[in-house]
């Protein structure tokens, strides 16, 4: 696993000097991923430099660079961990606590009133409370981004995470919940006790099957959108990019057979979505039998590895195995999204050189650009389930807001998520009539 490795340096201010510094990184066989000078004085700069390294491996450039004359490491700066010091996320009050008078107000006595009016008419605590700016981030830790079981709590860095960006690009409020159990059961009753308290659910990074059995039962159980994100989510913006990436090669994805690779939550939501937008078939691959019974029963087609790569003119990846797609695998003319973060089942710059019309990595495809959007549009349409429809609408969405050369937009640009919920809203209620 690549992780970031940071280092505070001081480098003397001479013709050439950062140069060596940059060579020392070259020659360690390791790429800048940043540099960002923080600090100037008049001889010298401090620099702060951001490579990646195997974690296993060890990284021994800070003695290297020490070795120049002109430059030494200062320290190692980690910047990932100081913006999780203290958790990423907080609850903070919309009122101003300025007098005896608001405190009155917004408590007692003159809460009760609000109370009152809310048990005589619910629908007004949508009005009069934030339930409905409110989504709950459901996880129990078994499918943790690509580490797998790692439990609840060692998830909850992931889950402050989605909260902030539903912050940041929806005005939702994301609650983080972490459910200690393993039962699908015991979680289905957990969060349809709590729902009251929200205007959606969001299931994140629970594994297969389970994850299918707790979404199904949930949307059925309760009446406010309830989504996996890893299922849903994932497939929405992968459909985005195969848009934006048949666009670009001339060609048509409805006439395309596609390949998934991996049929665990995220490969049977991409499979799912892709059968209903209506791609001519999906050919799917996964060592478990269950799940291939599962790509079946949504209308998609079972095959080997080395079948799925010799059929598919798309070919999608999800498996977490670094590797799994041998150069030799590659028909002329593919289209291959190779999403395993950090590391791809083939880099994209290998497959293009064996035939790939189009290749990426996971690293161009992000579901950050799915989740905000779609729970806003949702809630504010005021539906009680997400539809196909919505989905694809938001597909279309991202696929249409892509700049000239890109698969997806930039995730950090407001407007795009702003965008996203309105086409949402406009198929939720469409769907309604």
């Amino acid at each position: 696993m690549k992780i970031p490795e940071i280092l505070l340096l001081e480098v003397e201010h001479a013709p050439g000097n950062l140069a060596k510094v940059l060579q020392v990184v070259g020659a360690a066989g390791l790429a800048v991923e940043n540099l960002e000078a923080i600090k100037r004085s008049p001889s010298h700069t401090q620099w702060e430099l951001t490579i990646e390294v195997d974690e296993e491996s060890g990284c021994n450039l800070s003695e290297q660079i020490n070795l120049l004359p002109t430059a030494r490491v200062l320290g190692r700066s980690d910047r990932v961990f100081d913006r999780h010091r203290g958790g990423k996320i907080r609850t903070v009050s919309n009122i101003q606590l300025s007098s005896q008078q608001v405190l009155r107000d917004i408590y007692t006595p003159g809460v009760a009133r609000v109370c009152l009016a809310i048990e005589k008419d619910p629908a007004k605590a949508l009005e009069y409370t934030n339930i409905n700016n409110t989504v709950a981030i459901v996880t129990n830790g078994t499918a943790i981004l690509g580490l797998g079981d790692i439990g609840p709590v060692a998830g909850m860095p992931v889950m402050e995470g989605k909260a902030a960006l539903f912050d940041s690009f929806a005005d939702l409020s994301g609650v983080p919940i972490l459910i200690d159990s393993k039962d699908p059961q015991e979680i289905i009753d957990a969060v349809a006790a709590i729902a009251p308290s929200f205007g959606a659910i969001q299931l994140e990074d629970i594994s297969a099957p389970s994850c299918f059995e707790i979404e199904k039962a949930l949307i059925e159980k309760l009446n406010i959108p309830v989504l996996h994100d890893d299922q849903h989510g994932t497939a929405v913006v992968a459909l985005a990019a195969l848009i934006s990436a048949t666009r670009m090669v001339g060609q048509d994805l409805k006439d395309s057979y596609v390949g998934q690779i991996g049929l665990g939550a995220a490969g049977i939501g991409i499979s799912r979505l892709l059968l209903k937008y209506g791609v001519k078939g999906v050919i799917g691959t996964d060592l478990n039998q269950d799940a291939m019974q599962q790509l079946e029963s949504l209308g998609g087609q079972r095959a080997s590895l080395g079948e799925l790569m010799e059929k598919a003119n798309i070919v999608i990846s999800t498996t977490g195995v670094k590797g799994l797609i041998k150069p030799d695998m590659v028909r002329e003319g593919q289209v291959i999204l190779a999403l395993t973060n950090p590391d791809p089942e083939i880099e994209p710059e290998v497959a293009l050189a064996a035939g790939a019309a189009f290749a990426v990595d996971g690293k161009s495809v992000n579901n950050v650009l799915g989740f905000p959007g779609l729970f806003r549009g949702a809630i504010d349409a005021g539906v009680v389930k997400f539809t196909d429809e919505m989905l694809i609408a938001a597909s279309e969405c991202l696929a249409d807001l892509a700049p000239g050369g890109s698969l997806i937009p930039d995730p950090l640009d407001r407007s795009v998520h702003d965008e996203v919920a309105r086409v949402v809203r406009n198929a939720a209620e469409k769907g309604k009539k």
